[in-house]
């Protein structure tokens, strides 16, 4: 029999732990964008995140002996927060399996909520799999993070609350996608009610499961997810959410980490208030999709999902807000090296704002510069690339070069003549007390290590640029030490920035 999702989300229970999230205008963000953008508070509710909704709805169907028995969930954060919190109030014992990477604030929030935490694995998947297995060994009751009815039902209660807020004409609402939980209790409620109401699922182009998913016309398994966006970072979809989704959802699209990071800021010059990662997807998903659409003077709404932010994460946001803004631009340049070249270069640039400038001796005959400039979107940056070209001088826009932000500015001038057969590769690993150890004694396969750095950005990853000097007839034996490292990787041998400040 089809599960009625419209009474299921009338009659669920979310009020005892949750609040009516208000429904805000970003007055600045509208006015940028030339459309009225409202955010769904959920970043307000007790545990900072919407999870609590789903959890409890779920926990309060459950009868008195599954109860006294008591429940299980894994998480790295938000649903373990929405659980402790539900087991709290419904007075009943929670565990919680956590990956040992999760950071101490998240575990301690939820233990202060009185639930008891299991440290197990390196990934959410590590820590479900452990949940289940214990769940199976005896009378845990296991708390889905997503695909379960009730959770569905229970975050579908947002939907309800927004066209209550909002009863005139709404072109959209904008919502984050992990495991799809979220979404498709907000469509399902939505495209009952009010059907012209589009509904567009945002994703970060490295955890595109539901989006690729959609497309395939099957639920797709991803190898490997992006964790900068942690609360969405999951690698296959439910099945539960995936058929709603099939069903109510209209389009599905996909942010980068520096457009994450501009909504983060975004959110900061309207609220005061930090989102994690995961919870300004949906307001980078809304500025992008009026802009290539060209919307404006249309209401849109952007679900702001969480705000349980690492403070140490903050650094890297400020970093890359600006070029996620796109008011920023940065270039590779090669001028001549020749008194009087540094300054003919800058004549070039004009008044604009410099941000960063870094040099290096290159040879007798050129240097290379890695500078940033202040732009006033991608027009200008474009514009300043082909004034550039047109004055003869080698220029290349690394904006979007990924190596190039995360390691390159803090390496510019590290040319070595004397190296020989060198490959660079960008590895990911999971963030922890002894991982860089255990990553270094890894990668001790024989091979030279010519250059190494690594940068802590307060995530629960570390991310290591890695030169090693590995001769043509090792190719092979190399490939499959890289296959059996276990760790994410990408061969940035080919990398123009490497070429050009690092490379021979």
């Amino acid at each position: 029999m089809p599960i009625d999702y419209l009474q299921k989300i009338l009659t669920a229970r979310v009020y005892d732990v949750a609040i009516e999230s208000p429904l805000d205008l970003a007055a600045t963000l509208s006015a940028r964008i030339g459309n009225r953008a409202l955010l769904k508070r959920e970043d307000q509710q007790p545990v900072f995140s919407f999870k609590n909704r789903g959890a409890y709805n779920m926990m309060a169907q459950l009868g008195a002996r599954q109860l006294r028995a008591g429940v299980i969930a894994a998480s790295a954060g938000n649903h373990a927060q929405g659980v402790a919190l539900a087991a709290q109030r419904l007075g009943c014992a929670a565990t919680i399996v956590m990956p040992v990477t999760t950071p101490l604030i998240k575990v301690d929030a939820v233990r202060a909520r009185g639930a008891s935490v299991v440290l197990h694995g390196d990934s959410y998947s590590d820590a479900y799999e452990h949940a289940l297995a214990l769940a199976a060994g005896g009378s845990l009751t296991l708390v889905h993070p997503y695909d379960d009815p009730e959770v569905i039902a229970g975050q579908g209660t947002i939907g309800m609350e927004i066209l209550r807020q909002h009863p005139g004409p709404l072109a959209a609402i904008f919502i984050p996608v992990g495991g799809g939980g979220l979404i498709s209790g907000i469509a399902a409620y939505v495209k009952r009610v009010r059907p012209e109401i589009r509904i567009v699922g945002v994703e970060p182009a490295d955890s595109d499961a539901m989006t690729r998913s959609i497309a395939a016309g099957r639920r797709v398994k991803l190898a490997h997810v992006g964790l900068f966006a942690d609360g969405v970072a999951v690698k296959q979809v439910g099945k539960e959410t995936f058929r709603l989704a099939r069903e109510f959802v209209d389009e599905m699209m996909t942010v980068d980490t520096d457009a994450i990071c501009a909504a983060i800021k975004d959110v900061y010059e309207d609220t005061r208030s930090i989102l994690e990662p995961a919870g300004a997807l949906a307001v980078a998903g809304l500025k992008a999709y009026a802009l290539r659409h060209g919307w404006k003077d249309r209401n849109l709404v952007a679900i702001a999902s969480g705000a349980n932010m690492n403070f140490d994460r903050l650094r890297f946001v400020a970093e890359r807000a600006e070029l996620g803004e796109q008011r920023e631009a940065v270039f590779a340049v090669t001028i001549p090296e020749r008194p009087g070249s540094f300054r003919s270069f800058m004549s070039r640039i004009g008044h604009r704002s410099i941000t960063e400038f870094i040099y290096r001796f290159a040879d007798k005959g050129q240097a290379h510069i890695f500078v940033g400039i202040e732009v006033a979107g991608p027009k200008d940056t474009a514009e300043i690339l082909r004034d550039l070209h047109r004055r003869g001088v080698e220029a290349y826009d690394l904006s979007a070069n990924e190596m190039a932000k995360l390691h390159v500015r803090h390496l510019v001038g590290g040319h070595a003549p004397e190296i020989r057969d060198e490959i660079l590769y960008r590895f990911e690993f999971p963030e922890r007390p002894g991982a860089l150890l255990k990553f270094l004694d890894s990668m001790s396969g024989g091979w030279n290590i010519s250059l190494f750095h690594y940068r802590n950005h307060g995530a629960d990853y570390g991310r290591v640029l890695v030169g090693m000097q590995v001769p043509a007839a090792d190719k092979a034996a190399f490939r499959a030490f890289l296959e059996g490292l276990g760790y994410d990787y990408v061969d940035e041998t080919g990398n123009v920035a490497y070429r050009m400040f690092l490379g021979r």
